[in-house]
């Protein structure tokens, strides 16, 4: 059955690629021709037309999401997890070699906020006062 699903892996995934795409480009056409027509009075569209303006707007506005797979809920966690067992040089090394994989794409223009990625992962709330009196909560 795995060997199956294997060879068949090749022949499903772009067939139903393809009958998603048609499924969409269906709905665009079957919305546009239903509601445009009467309210902005353009012409109506084909099919064809329908899935070339699909593509259009999924290339010019995106594919959904923030960013990427790191903004999914259970690959925060699973992160968060991750982190908070690093000691402070793990993670300042992870923060640095993560900066240098990004090669400065998202930085603010006014630098890093200071602490904000300690503070969301450190499990000690406690931190010392400057000339080194009792540790304040």
């Amino acid at each position: 059955m795995k060997q199956f699903f294997y060879k068949g892996r090749f022949i499903f995934f772009p067939l139903a690629f393809a009958a998603c795409i048609s499924a969409l480009s269906f709905v665009v056409m079957q919305l546009w021709n239903h509601i445009l027509p009467d309210v902005l009075h353009v012409a109506t569209i084909t099919f064809w037309q329908a899935m070339g303006i699909f593509i259009l707007c999924k290339i010019l506005f995106g594919f959904g999401g923030k960013g990427g797979p790191g903004n999914a809920p259970w690959a925060r966690r699973r992160m968060m997890e991750r982190c908070k067992n690093m000691s402070p040089e793990e993670r300042e090394k992870f923060r640095t070699e993560l900066e240098n994989r990004m090669c400065g794409w998202g930085k603010r223009p006014f630098g890093r906020r200071e602490g904000r990625f300690d503070d969301r992962f450190n499990t000690n709330t406690e931190k010392t006062s400057q000339q080194g009196d009792a540790p304040t909560v």
